[in-house]
């Protein structure tokens, strides 16, 4: 298979990447790092990435950004960049790689627990996450050409220790344990799923 991974570089796409690679052609992709670099609040740029790569089987996303911090300080403009990164960057990709994946492939988003178990600070990803995961489901019923879609939503990864003290009683998550929930989404036949990891 041809499998795009959008966010290669970062905590949980190198973990995704390395369970994938050596069995299929990684094509491995982001802002600064990859085999080729895109910006996923720019359509045009996603546009070009598709024009660039041609045709693929499937395609997962581990990118995307988003406002932390205190919603009585979080401005609109806060709010603005998450949802033209992490949550309409992501939907884009679907959007125009729809016109690009062959048949029976599949798109893989990466949204996180944050969308039903809220942590202080936390109310922009908690709103991208339930946005990804209500689009995921929607657009698995629309698209053509036997293309799947799902979500997976993990918790905070253990790989990832920075952030523990802001998830108090979260138990990290194994980072095989979320390699394996993307592996599911690729390989397996489900579609229009929230793979939840914690």
């Amino acid at each position: 298979m041809k499998i795009i991974i959008i966010g290669a570089s970062g905590t949980i796409g190198r973990k995704v990447t390395e369970a994938l690679e050596g069995k299929h052609i990684i094509i491995t992709a982001g802002s600064k790092t990859g085999a080729f670099q895109l910006d996923i609040t720019s359509p045009e740029s996603i546009e070009a990435f598709f024009e660039k790569v041609g045709p693929f089987d499937a395609l997962i996303s581990t990118t995307g950004s988003g406002h932390f911090g205190p919603l009585a300080s979080t401005t609109p403009a806060d709010f603005k960049k998450g949802i033209e990164s992490k949550l309409l960057g992501q939907i884009n990709l679907v959007l125009i790689g729809q016109h690009y994946i062959n048949a029976k492939g599949s798109f893989t988003l990466t949204s996180g627990i944050l969308s039903e178990d809220p942590v202080v600070n936390g109310v922009n990803l908690g709103a991208i996450n339930g946005g990804l995961n209500s689009f995921v489901i929607g657009a698995a019923i629309e698209l053509q050409n036997g293309v799947r879609i799902n979500a997976v939503s993990p918790g905070v990864v253990e790989d990832s220790p920075g952030f523990f003290e802001y998830f108090p009683g979260h138990e990290p998550v194994a980072m095989d344990k979320v390699a394996n929930a993307y592996i599911k989404s690729v390989l397996g036949a489900i579609t229009g799923q929230v793979i939840k990891v914690f």
